[in-house]
């Protein structure tokens, strides 16, 4: 006779429907939304799911690789359905981060190249002010 034994999976293996519901909630947002934004958005659909729960499953879902978690200083953290490597500009006045698309740019194969520097990964944000600022103040 054989035990039946349950060996518990790594943190975050399992899909889950709350997973499920919170990645939908991020694919939805184009806008490069907060933790509070998908978790409005989450909670307007499904009232059972708590703030924690949507924050844990973005956790799990950046560590995934299945959103792209990025970090804002002195602001709240953003998050991007699109997990390919693309830069980002964020606004100095109202806040919003947008993609910079970077087709035809390559600086990863130039650091690579010239330096033998295995990139896994990287993080940058250019600062400024978005044109629709910009316009609203005259400028």
């Amino acid at each position: 006779m054989t035990a039946n034994v349950q060996v518990p999976s790594p943190r975050g293996s399992r899909n889950t429907k709350q997973r499920a519901v919170v990645l939908d909630a991020v694919r939805s947002l184009h806008n490069h939304p907060t933790s509070a934004d998908i978790y409005d958005v989450v909670h307007r659909d499904h009232p059972n799911v708590s703030r924690a729960t949507v924050y844990r499953n973005l956790s799990v879902l950046s560590e995934r690789a299945e959103v792209l978690r990025i970090p804002v200083p002195n602001a709240a953290d953003r998050y991007d359905f699109r997990c390919d490597n693309h830069f980002h500009a964020k606004c100095s006045r109202c806040g919003g981060v947008f993609d910079i698309e970077t087709e035809g740019v390559d600086p990863l194969a130039r650091i690579m190249d010239d330096h033998g520097f295995e990139v896994t990964g990287f993080d940058l944000a250019f600062s400024g002010v978005c044109p629709d600022c910009r316009r609203n103040s005259g400028e």
